[in-house]
């Protein structure tokens, strides 16, 4: 990636941020797209803000895009999404807008590139009667936000054999790390621990896997890179199942939390899907990828990051809360 010119969209986000670190520490020229050009609203950035191309843009509004005419890219990397599951039944239009119009006007209008990557999600598979999750399977998409993720996946596909364009699809799995969102659910358990206050889920007997963020990463950077260019949609997991009830339970231990756990107190939501995790074949074999850090080890990570985190969003002598 050294000097090669890089466009990620979405790299304010949670996993985009990391990316996009990842990207300046490998030497590129980075160019990111945000909602707002303000260091205030793109705080996952601020490590690196003088080393990136702001770019202030909105991909629901074609008349945004006009900014990239003439320009070329080596690599884009299509990260900017809705990302909410469940408030996706609330926010049914800004799920479709975000997730499956934007990619369309992106990759109908978007500047020359080498390769474009778009980032699904393992939520496309939807209802499934075995796992690990195959990419052979015919997802069942069950939220909107699912299936405007597949939206735009089945759109970046059709653009491929359109235009024959390096493009390339992958489903990440569900990922946890420093700089997520309170609102998923690693990052919710992880304060609520570490502040000692009650905790109420349901029995707990579904599984999900999670993913360090950083292997992701590597998953993302080895996919946009590898030759040729996969044709096939690609899984980025671990293939490593845990129940929520022993997430909630070793979350608990590592924290040292003093927190009382209700397990079983809420009941199951009516759409669950009961078992969760990705068949990672495709990506060792195509990509030679696999996951480094280990899920332990992530956690332990995480934690720590959280803790410093809870200083300084939360501690009222911290520097941030004295601005």
């Amino acid at each position: 990636m050294k000097n090669k010119d890089v466009l990620v969209t979405g790299g304010a986000g949670f996993i985009g941020s990391h990316l996009c670190r990842r990207l300046v520490q490998a030497g590129a020229n980075l160019s990111v797209v945000v909602k707002y050009k303000s260091i205030i609203d793109n705080v996952r950035l601020s490590s690196i803000w003088n080393d990136i191309t702001v770019i202030e843009a909105d991909l629901r509004n074609i008349d945004s895009l006009h900014q990239f005419q003439g320009k070329q890219y080596d690599f884009i990397f299509h990260l900017a999404a809705y990302n909410h599951v469940g408030d996706s039944f609330l926010h049914v239009n800004e799920a479709l807008m975000s997730n499956a119009v934007a990619t369309a006007n992106l990759l109908e209008h978007a500047p020359e590139y080498d390769r474009f990557l778009y980032m699904s999600s393992s939520e496309v598979y939807g209802y499934q009667e075995s796992v690990p999750f195959r990419e052979e399977f015919t997802p069942h998409p069950i939220s909107p936000y699912s299936i405007s993720k597949y939206t735009g996946e089945l759109y970046s596909q059709m653009k491929r054999q359109q235009t024959k364009n390096s493009i390339v699809c992958v489903r990440c799995f569900n990922t946890f790390g420093p700089y997520q969102s309170e609102r998923a659910v690693i990052p919710e358990l992880i304060i609520k621990c570490l502040r000692g206050t009650l905790i109420e889920t349901t029995e707990g007997w579904q599984t999900r896997e999670f993913n360090y963020v950083d292997n992701i990463v590597e998953g993302l950077f080895a996919a946009s890179q590898v030759v040729p260019t996969p044709e096939v949609v690609i899984n980025i997991g671990g293939n490593e199942e845990i129940a929520i009830r022993v997430l909630v339970q070793k979350i608990h231990q590592l924290s040292e939390s003093q927190s009382e756990l209700r397990i079983g107190a809420l009941e199951n939501r009516p759409t669950e899907i009961w078992r969760m995790c990705a068949a990672n074949e495709r990506a060792e074999q195509i990509l030679g990828w696999r996951p480094q850090i280990s899920f332990e080890e992530g956690l332990q990570r995480t934690i720590e990051w959280f803790r410093k985190y809870r200083r300084v969003f939360y501690g009222s002598s911290s520097p941030l809360n004295q601005l």
